[in-house]
């Protein structure tokens, strides 16, 4: 009996439209809608939690090794720069070296094809 039940057509339910007196205030946000947004509240509410722990047992003496390569500015951890790792010289002396080796790979491919 419940077959017969099921292959009967059923209204589908509507939600209703944001009402004239209310439109100022925009879209009506929909029950999908809210869902959605509150799942997204609660992750973000549970990575917080997470962080907080995990600051929270942080031992301040375990060593890191990027104590070593930072240093602080007004209490926050600024990274040392790696942008001028290399000398001018040896930035141009790797392009170059590049280079090459695209060239060298490239008629390696050709000698293959051809």
């Amino acid at each position: 009996m419940s077959s017969l039940r099921n292959a009967v057509s059923r209204r589908a339910h509507k939600e209703r439209a944001q009402p004239e007196s209310r439109k100022k205030f925009g879209l009506l946000e929909k029950h999908k809608d809210y869902v959605e947004r509150a799942k997204a509240y609660h992750k973000k509410e549970e990575t917080l939690r997470i962080l907080k722990q995990k600051a929270f047992y942080i031992n301040p003496d375990e060593f890191n090794f990027k104590m070593i390569r930072t240093r602080t500015v007004n209490g926050v951890h600024k990274l040392e720069s790696q942008a001028n790792k290399y000398t001018p010289e040896e930035l141009m002396l790797m392009k170059t070296q590049d280079i090459g080796y695209i060239f060298q790979k490239v008629q390696s491919e050709k000698k293959k094809g051809g």
